[in-house]
């Protein structure tokens, strides 16, 4: 039984926006597939994109264990067809989650790599690495993705980054926040803001359209990406940056194109070579590159060809796709995205009539359908891609990150507010979930509701916290549950306020408290099951340390083993050269040339290579 007296209380809370944070700030888009980043310049006043060492703007979320080292971005997706079950993706897909839960069921149906239940039912990936099995969670695959970023970023700033503002898709719940705040101190970042990626991306918008923003302007943000779709609606007046609504789809992108593409070939290639190509990884892994690559060709042409030779016991494989035919095995994708459109203008209580500008953003926006699909339901208006949507969320990232920066000059002069994505409250009798913070709540924010006991002289209430939008509180997520102590007392007659607080990440913290005779109690929980402990933390940050010394102790052998190649070039030019070996006798001439052998062995043959670390480095 409850009575809700709800009321907000901004003031606590709005100190953290106060904070400041000192060094250099960079903004993190830690994508499913693909990953950016980026640093505000002030000399320039705009962000800056950063290129990797490929000189790519991007670089893939991918992270491979071989016998020698361990290798993250290109390197670790180029070779993925060779290496499939020790290459990790997605892994943006398993943060924050169960394993028992059925989106990770199905995944792990496609996925080359070994997923299994860890402790907690929480997903942990299996691998080989140096010879040894090796066991990660969700959070240490991203954290590596996150040093990745933070090492491009040092390169480019040359100086050490400590400080970063990372995005994640609007509907991640608290749990998967919260595991992504994990991640970044794994990777020894100060996570100084969770971001949500839609919200990122108007930043980037706002200060590229600053000039026509002095009057109000609804904006509406469309973020297909890799692997999470998030839709948000808002408004930008004088700067001012107000989320109305946001809605979305964790599981959905351009993987679940991919997914479609490869399952129609599977099932080509049997119906051809009556094979079935689904139980060889690397053949699996091969094919989805090739699909990926024409599912990006179909962007801008009709038709788009796979050519994959021997890719199954010696069997070349060579088909084509039309565009048509793409957007047949993926039309549901594609309306579905549309539903969740429709729900985010209703929620935001806009008409679509209303909807200033429609901006585009992550790679699986430039799908010409999902672009034809958009203008209709819009009527024809145009929609803005002048911002590259790789790099907007990035972009907007870097914005945010200057914000909440010291020392680092003229940072952009805006005001941003986010809003909460899901519904959070508490179980009542009747199996009820009383939304304490209805979603779409400007954060941060504090709210307080009454709640009374339902029995007589009852001692204990349970309190079960849940987010979600279903009435029926066990078909929503639980987040955590605690139990409070009443005196007894007959039923409705003990109040106990609780309070739901989200920060300016959008997690959630909780208390209870009770208030009769002069006595005070109170209780805090915090949403732990699922998460990574304090320990557990810290024992990641000391395997991070580890695989960090690891990376440069194999990049100092390959530095040695290249002098060694060099000088032993040299070496052998010299003893070309006979107005040089003339000064040299018969035994010199032996021992030159045997230490020179000796030298192109230590190069050639692995089993030395230990030995000759210790002599040379």
């Amino acid at each position: 039984m409850t009575n809700p007296v709800s009321q907000s209380i901004f003031q606590p809370l709005e100190k953290k926006m106060a904070k400041k944070y000192t060094g250099p700030a960079i903004g993190i888009d830690l994508g499913t597939t693909y990953s950016c980043v980026a640093v505000w310049q002030s000399q320039n006043n705009r962000a800056e994109i950063i290129h990797n060492e490929q000189g790519n703007r991007t670089t893939p979320s991918f992270v491979a264990f071989t016998d020698d080292q361990r290798l993250i971005g290109d390197a670790a997706k180029n070779q993925a067809a060779s290496n499939p079950a020790n290459t990790i993706f997605d892994a943006k897909r398993l943060i924050g989650r169960k394993y028992s839960d059925s989106v990770i069921q199905n995944d792990i149906k496609l996925w080359p790599f070994k997923v299994f239940a860890g402790t907690d039912d929480k997903p942990q990936i299996l691998v080989k690495y140096k010879g040894e099995e090796k066991r990660f969670c969700a959070e240490e695959i991203s954290s590596m993705v996150l040093t990745k970023m933070r090492e491009i970023a040092e390169k480019y700033l040359a100086s050490p980054v400590k400080n970063a503002v990372v995005t994640v898709p609007a509907y991640f719940n608290d749990s998967q926040r919260k595991a992504t705040k994990d991640a970044g101190l794994i990777a020894g970042l100060d996570v100084m803001r969770i971001i949500n990626e839609p919200t990122a991306a108007a930043l980037a918008y706002g200060l590229q359209k600053r000039a026509d923003c002095v009057d109000e302007r609804n904006i509406f943000i469309f973020d297909l990406g890799g692997g999470t779709f998030d839709v948000s609606l808002l408004t930008i007046k004088n700067n001012v940056f107000d989320v109305k609504a946001t809605a979305g789809d964790t599981h959905l992108g351009g993987e679940d194109f991919d997914n479609r593409m490869v399952n129609h070939f599977v099932m080509e290639f049997k119906t051809k070579h009556q094979k079935d190509l689904s139980r060889n990884s690397r053949a699996l892994r091969r094919l989805r590159t090739a699909c990926e690559r024409a599912k990006r060709t179909l962007s801008f042409d009709t038709e788009a060809t796979i050519e994959v030779d021997a890719i199954y016991e010696g069997i070349d494989f060579h088909s084509s796709i039309t565009r048509a035919k793409f957007e047949q095995l993926n039309v549901d994708l594609f309306k579905k995205c549309l539903e969740t459109v429709e729900s985010c203008l209703s929620d935001a209580k806009i008409d679509k009539s209303s909807v200033d500008d429609v901006v585009l953003v992550g790679g699986s926006s430039r799908i010409p359908k999902v672009q034809q699909l958009l203008q209709e339901f819009f009527k024809s208006k145009d929609l803005f891609a002048s911002i590259n949507p790789d790099e907007a969320v990035a972009y907007g990232a870097a914005v945010q990150a200057a914000l909440l920066s010291e020392g680092i000059g003229k940072s952009p002069s805006l005001v941003l507010r986010d809003v909460t994505p899901l519904s959070l409250g508490i179980l009542i009798k009747g199996d009820v979930m009383d939304a304490v913070i209805p979603r779409n709540t400007s954060i941060p924010v504090k709210n307080t509701n009454d709640y009374f006991t339902v029995e007589d002289d009852q001692s204990t209430i349970a309190f079960k916290v849940y987010e979600g939008e279903r009435l029926k509180a066990t078909e929503n997520n639980l987040l955590g549950m605690f139990k409070f102590a009443v005196p007894p007392a007959p039923r409705g007659h003990i109040p106990v306020k609780v309070t739901f607080s989200i920060d300016l990440d959008g997690i959630l913290n909780v208390s209870a408290k009770e208030d009769t005779g002069g006595n005070k109690q109170e209780i805090t929980i915090k949403n732990e099951e699922g998460r990574l402990s304090t320990d557990d933390v810290q024992r990641m940050i000391k395997e991070a340390e580890f695989f960090m010394a690891e990376d440069i102790k194999h990049m100092n052998k390959v530095k040695a083993m290249n002098a060694l190649d060099d000088y032993l070039y040299n070496m052998r030019k010299v003893m070309k050269d006979d107005s040089v070996t003339s000064m040299l006798t018969p035994i010199d001439k032996m021992k030159i040339n045997s230490a020179m052998i000796k030298g192109k062995s230590l190069i050639e043959g692995k089993q030395n290579q230990d030995a000759f670390l210790c002599h040379f480095c």
